[in-house]
């Protein structure tokens, strides 16, 4: 058996646990934006739109009010009251999430299923590192760009830093090629459901409508991805002191083991339990990509499938309920921090949107984007869509939002829907892992013990550069009358 010894497991972090520096400075940092959203009330006057029975913004309705701050109870209240507002249904269901997958995969670290899985894995892609890393970028990036998936996937961010670390590669070589492979293919969409389809049917047009240029943009994305980690992979290998998580994969790696040369008892056993197990989420992650009814309620259904099939092969290996359940316990207690993380991110849009100053802004940002070039039209709409990414994360809510009032002025001023959709598109996904407020970018750098600081000046170049490719798409397509 592969029964970890109770004693020997109490010493031991789990797989995913939370590097308590990194915790302290995010929360330090959440705090700080939650803070500043709550003082905006104080100067910016409130105001609101007219909706539809969707929901949707009714041009020309908006009303201005007086300024009004938030009283200060309601803002420090606001990480508990955010579990009770009209987003506590998402909200808990990303916690539960989190909480259920850092277990079920401190489980399988636990019976040595993490280590007998990547060993094998190891000796087949042997000084194959490079061609590895790009079809993993290429896989993810797929399946954001085509079924809009981003949150899902981060149950595989502790496989494959696992992975990059067996094959010489560090975590940040694993999470680029996992989380911001997932985002960029998010943000590259080409029929993505939850950003293009959406806007496509907003717009009365088709998803396939200018789907050329979105492939076009989707391979640049791509290029610019896989370049910008064999850099980073060129420069750890002539010095692997200058990987930002340099110290904490030798922690890693002396965790994970000799995978390559140690034999564990029932080692094949251990090993078709737990392909059983990925294939099986494999094939709900396909499944959920591929039905629209089931995409919506994809987190539920990844939860219980990670937590049922866990349970499963913990039982298989162990024969033992009690410490099935306890691995699964610890790992997901490990995993508690994360929550409040959550609650203090989801907290700057409830504020926002307690204070009444969220349609104000938009209003004030909508009326300096009529009369206005193509050009200047099309950056105003980017950054419209950039400022709301910072308390709105949901992709869909924020079409809902904006679509209705910016599309017919786009259209009067020349502006495909199109080129409106492509422009969402790129201001709704790229920041998402750069942005404090994302709380999967959160759970993503916990899981890899990796600080938001050393994640800003890992990526911001490559941020900065993607940024301005995406201007220069933009531009591209008003040019040639896409």
């Amino acid at each position: 058996m592969s029964k970890i010894d109770n004693t020997t497991a109490k010493k031991e972090k789990s797989f995913s646990s939370i590097n308590f520096k990194s915790f302290i400075i995010v929360i330090i940092l959440l705090c700080s934006i939650l803070a500043v959203s709550g003082l905006l009330s104080y100067f910016i006057p409130q105001g609101s739109f007219a909706k539809n029975e969707e929901q949707e913004i009714i041009p020309g309705t908006y009303v201005q009010g007086e300024v009004k701050g938030i009283p200060v109870w309601r803002v420090i209240t606001a990480p508990v009251r955010v579990f009770f507002s009209e987003d506590a249904l998402n909200i808990i269901a990303i916690s539960l999430f989190l909480l259920i997958m850092s277990g079920v995969f401190n489980l399988i670290e636990k019976t040595d299923g993490i280590k007998i899985f990547i060993g094998k894995l190891v000796k087949h892609l042997a000084n194959k590192g490079g061609p590895v890393v790009c079809l993993s970028v290429l896989i993810f990036m797929l399946f954001g760009s085509f079924f809009g998936m981003f949150e899902e996937l981060v149950t595989l961010v502790p496989l494959m830093i696992v992975l990059m670390l067996s094959l010489g590669m560090d975590t940040m070589t694993g999470l680029g090629a996992c989380m911001l492979a997932a985002c960029f293919g998010f943000s590259a969409a080409i029929t993505n459901p939850f950003s293009v389809g959406t806007a496509a049917t907003v717009a009365n047009t088709t998803t396939l409508d200018g789907a050329w240029l979105r492939i076009v943009f989707f391979g640049i994305v791509y290029a610019t991805l896989c370049t910008f980690l064999m850099i980073h992979l060129k420069r750890i290998e002539k010095n692997p002191k200058s990987s930002p998580t340099y110290e904490i994969d030798i922690v890693k790696r002396e965790t994970i083991g000799d995978t390559l040369s140690h034999t564990y008892e029932n080692e094949d056993k251990i090993f078709r339990v737990y392909c059983a197990f990925f294939g099986l989420q494999a094939l709900v992650l396909v499944l959920i990509a591929s039905i629209r009814t089931l995409s919506e309620i994809a987190i539920p259904i990844l939860s219980v499938s990670f937590l049922l099939g866990g349970i499963v092969c913990g039982i298989a290996i162990n024969k033992d309920w009690f410490a099935t359940v306890k691995h699964i316990v610890n790992g997901a207690a490990s995993m508690l921090p994360a929550v409040l993380m959550i609650a203090i991110a989801s907290s700057v849009k409830l504020v926002m949107t307690e204070s009444k100053i969220i349609d104000t802004v938009m209003n004030f940002a909508i009326q300096h984007l009529e009369n206005k070039n193509k050009f200047v039209a099309i950056i105003l709409v980017y950054f419209i869509i950039l400022f709301l990414q910072i308390f709105i994360g949901s992709a869909s809510a924020k079409i809902l939002l904006v679509m209705p009032i910016v599309m017919p002025i786009c259209t009067a001023l020349g502006l495909s829907p199109a080129i409106v959709i492509l422009a969402y598109c790129m201001a709704d996904g790229f920041t998402d892992v750069i942005m404090p407020t994302n709380p999967i970018l959160l759970v993503g750098l916990s899981m890899a013990n990796v600080s938001y600081s050393k994640w800003v000046k890992w990526t911001w170049k490559l941020q900065l550069l993607v940024f301005a490719i995406t201007i220069l798409v933009l531009f591209f397509a008003i040019g040639i009358g896409y």
